[in-house]
């Protein structure tokens, strides 16, 4: 691992560092914002997904968690959407391919060989920072933006334990109904839809329950709220009798604005679990 930069951020230290994944091949890049009571010894974690388009910086730059964060006394980590580079599958679509990683396995060629996100998410990263920072492996909880919404929800219902709790702004819910889903799929995992059913939130969380709290904030002005899938997760949680909180909020749409506006109550609201 090297360190690209770190530069003090309200009190505490908001580093990027760069490893070799095993995982994707690559060499990868994230963020870590670590809070002032990391000196004295591991804090606990937030994991922050980001989405379509996106690199580890987006958020790190533009979602304002850092000082909600330090705070809070909890640390936020934020790792890039896909693999890249020379010799990585890439598309000239804007959401597929390179920034488009979607948070999973891929099956299908070319992008099989690095494409290898929910490993590398749900394992080598974590593995990686626990190692290397005073983060506590113990106490995590996760959130994401749009596709990083929809990589949140499905590893926390997918990984039970693992998080104490999850949120979401703007995810992408149900996939497999949604342009932002099925072109996806049908290029990483191929086209038998049995497969995807692991990466839909909507249809995980009628088939499972998550025992932390749950938080979904979504735009009523969101530019792709078709897109979205958002009633289908409000029918999921209610057929599942899931508790949750989802919110519209009036007047936002899809981008980061709308994300710094609530990135308080997001924080607030994993605090809350983590320090339980």
């Amino acid at each position: 691992m090297r360190t690209i930069s770190e530069s003090k951020c309200f009190g505490g230290v908001q580093g990027v560092y760069a490893h070799a994944s095993e995982a994707t091949g690559t060499e990868m890049t994230f963020g870590l914002f670590l809070p002032e009571e990391a000196a004295a010894g591991p804090v606990p974690v937030l994991w922050f997904l980001s989405g379509l388009t996106c690199t580890h910086e987006n958020a790190m730059v533009k979602a304002g968690a850092q000082k909600w964060a330090a705070e809070q006394g909890i640390a936020v980590v934020y790792p890039d959407t896909s693999p890249r580079g020379e010799g990585v599958a890439d598309d000239a679509a804007w959401d597929l391919g390179q920034g488009a990683g979607f948070y999973l396995n891929a099956t299908e060629a070319p992008w099989a060989k690095h494409y290898r996100m929910w490993d590398y998410i749900a394992d080598e990263l974590p593995a990686l920072v626990t190692r290397n920072f005073a983060v506590d492996g113990e106490r995590q909880a996760i959130t994401g933006h749009s596709m990083g919404g929809h990589g949140a929800l499905t590893l926390a219902l997918s990984l039970p334990g693992r998080f104490r709790s999850v949120s979401a702004f703007a995810p992408i819910c149900n996939p497999m109904k949604s342009d932002w889903g099925r072109k996806q799929f049908t290029a990483y995992l191929g086209p038998d839809e049995a497969r995807w059913h692991a990466h839909d939130a909507s249809v995980l969380m009628f088939a499972r329950h998550f025992a932390g709290p749950v938080l979904i904030d979504t735009g009523t002005a969101d530019e792709h709220a078709a897109k979205l899938g958002t009633p289908a997760m409000a029918l999921a949680i209610a057929e599942r009798r899931q508790p949750a909180t989802l919110r519209l909020q009036p007047g936002y749409d899809h981008g980061y604005f709308f994300v710094s506006s609530f990135m308080e109550d997001h924080i607030a609201f994993h605090a809350e679990a983590l320090w339980a």
